[in-house]
């Protein structure tokens, strides 16, 4: 009896994670029986009250509304904003404007004009490859458009609607071919927070062929879709295309087979990741600058660094051509997760659970957050009592305590930040399963190189505000170790003493650190540690 009365303690202590799945179409997603893809945060029922699920999934995106709704503790499956890079028609017009501001790192995307805007350049275009004697072809996608629905290939510019909503794009007439085939790869990415920036790659994902033998475009074939599309949705139809069990036939299959193909015929695989990798955080350094505002604005008050409540699981749809240099085609935000074969469900599986298990959602997330609350409001109540001590007219001496006072809590909330983030990364390091970290990347090179373009891509789209986000990101602050801000604290402590008339002694930090501690919040950015 007392070891039942024991694990009836310890489960009601642990509690049950509810998941919200009720907005997907996917069996994946919702049929933990068959498919035990929730199965590590508990229940998928929803709550009776929406707003106590610990996960919360759509395909469809989320109104911003309900992102502001959210407790903290809760994880909703869309970031507001990503619709900036997710539509066809916003991701050639900001990628137009980075290309602009950065031409050698942006050239991973094919040429591109947005109709009926871009109209006359493309007539322009086509009326200079004309006086060159040269002729290419075109894809022509709807603006808004999925699924592979409406797209097709021109070589003649004079047959465009002027007016309609379009995508068209320069055609890459030499891709990489396997078995003859045209291909493209879904490669699947996980965004964890904008607020730091956080990237994952999933190392494996889907190869998914055309269903007739590629031949370079020309007047006679450029109605064969089958041929020119790799789109899943398109090829299915064709009573050629090849369903197999095997991850190595077909004309469906894996990414993992993929590089183990291009190491068997002496490709560079190390390169071909580092390749994705790079196009993928330059895409997603296009999309923080809104993706980053879109979130503050559902989440004001919320201090950097933060949990966030918003993660995304995105694919990437990526043409390779004959020297193996990837080009971004488009990206979904809502990646099917559908199981038509079983290559399908062994992938999207693995994208799904190593996202979960990443994510770290935990039954003492609702209780901390409700502590925290507790705590914050009576921090608000001991800053307006502060407030009210300083009116006008206090002392020097008040004012410089009010002063250390500042210092040494935000300090105290940047090392508790900081102990977070190390708990949090570790946490990632052991639970990353497929997925890679890459961004912000160990190499720090590569990282001065991404900062040095985020830099731009705030300068690009939020001008206006650009200064801001610019001074938070070189915050010396956030770039300090533990031992460095603890000297600090210390140093704080020190000066607090003399203000308060006592004999201050030396406990340790070396003497520059005393220039540090005066100086730091006078000009915060002259003065961080070597």
């Amino acid at each position: 009896q007392s070891t039942m009365k024991r694990k009836v303690r310890k489960k009601k202590k642990k509690g049950t994670i509810t998941a919200n799945v009720a907005g997907t179409k996917f069996e994946i997603g919702r049929s933990p029986q068959k498919h035990e893809i929730f199965i590590t945060v508990g229940k998928t029922a929803p709550d009776e009250d929406e707003n106590k699920d610990d996960l919360i999934w759509c395909d469809s995106a989320v109104q911003q509304e309900k992102i502001a709704e959210l407790q903290n503790y809760q994880r909703i499956n869309h970031f507001p904003g990503m619709g900036e890079i997710c539509r066809k028609d916003f991701l050639a017009r900001n990628m137009t404007k980075m290309i602009k501001s950065r031409p050698l790192d942006y050239t991973f995307v094919p040429r591109t004009w947005i109709f009926p805007a871009e109209y006359t350049q493309f007539q322009n275009y086509m009326k200079e490859l004309k006086k060159k004697r040269k002729q290419k072809t075109f894809i022509v996608k709807p603006a808004n458009g999925a699924m592979g629905h409406g797209i097709s290939l021109i070589r003649n510019g004079d047959k465009l609607p002027s007016q309609d909503h379009l995508i068209v794009q320069e055609y890459i007439e030499k891709p990489f071919l396997m078995e003859g085939y045209k291909f493209d790869l879904r490669i699947y990415i996980l965004v964890t927070s904008c607020d730091p920036l956080k990237i994952f790659l999933y190392h494996d994902g889907l190869v998914r062929m055309g269903t007739e033998k590629y031949i370079p475009p020309n007047e006679s074939n450029l109605t064969q879709l089958y041929m020119h599309l790799t789109n899943y949705s398109v090829n299915k139809h064709n009573e050629r295309f090849e369903r197999d069990e095997t991850e190595n036939k077909g004309s469906k299959r894996s990414i993992k087979w993929f590089t183990e193909f291009l190491q068997a015929n002496q490709h560079d695989v190390a390169k071909f990741w580092s390749d994705i990798s790079e196009l993928v955080v330059k895409t997603l350094i296009v999309a923080e600058p809104h993706v980053l505002h879109a979130y503050r604005m559902c989440r004001p008050g919320q201090p950097p660094g933060s949990e966030s409540v918003c993660f995304e699981v995105l694919g990437f749809d990526i043409l390779l051509d004959r020297k193996l240099k990837p080009w971004l085609l488009e990206i979904n935000r809502a990646p099917s997760f559908g199981t038509d074969q079983k290559i399908d469900y062994d992938v999207k599986r693995g994208v799904l659970l190593n996202a979960l298990k990443l994510l770290n959602i935990r039954t003492s997330d609702k209780r901390r957050n409700l502590a925290k609350q507790k705590a914050e409001a009576q921090r608000r109540l001991y800053g307006q009592n502060s407030i009210k001590r300083l009116l006008p007219g206090s002392s020097d001496w008040e004012q410089q305590r009010h002063q250390l006072e500042r210092r040494k809590e935000e300090l105290k909330e940047r090392l508790a930040q900081l102990r977070k983030q190390i708990l949090k990364e570790e946490h990632e390091n052991r639970h990353m399963g497929n997925y890679r970290r890459i961004y912000p990347p160990e190499d720090k090179t590569l990282l001065e190189k991404y900062e040095n373009l985020l830099a731009v891509a705030f300068q690009t789209f939020l001008s206006g505000r650009a200064a801001s986000f610019q001074r938070e990101l070189n915050n010396p602050l956030k770039r300090m170790k533990e031992e460095d801000i603890l000297d600090l604290l210390e140093q704080c402590e020190i000066d607090d003493e003399k203000l308060m008339g006592k004999t201050a002694k030396p406990r340790g930090p070396k003497d520059q650190i005393t220039h540090y501690a005066v100086e730091f919040f006078k000009k915060p950015e002259s003065c961080l540690p070597t």
